[in-house]
């Protein structure tokens, strides 16, 4: 499975929606001895383990 190359912007979205997500009691889908969730949700993010998804408009309206 290919991982989609994300801008930055839409990278920071994802970690921060992740981070938010496990400061919230989501569990935790790497092994790490990690306690910040924002740091949680990079190395998860790095690891290509999050469900998320980017819809991107083809700029044509």
């Amino acid at each position: 499975m290919m991982q989609q190359r994300h801008n930055r912007y839409e990278k920071a979205r994802i970690i921060g929606a992740r981070a938010l997500q496990v400061t919230y009691g989501a569990p935790v889908l790497i092994e790490t001895d990690r306690e910040e969730p924002i740091l949680i949700a990079a190395e998860e993010y790095d690891a290509g383990v999050l469900p998320f998804t980017v819809k991107r408009s083809t700029g044509a309206q």
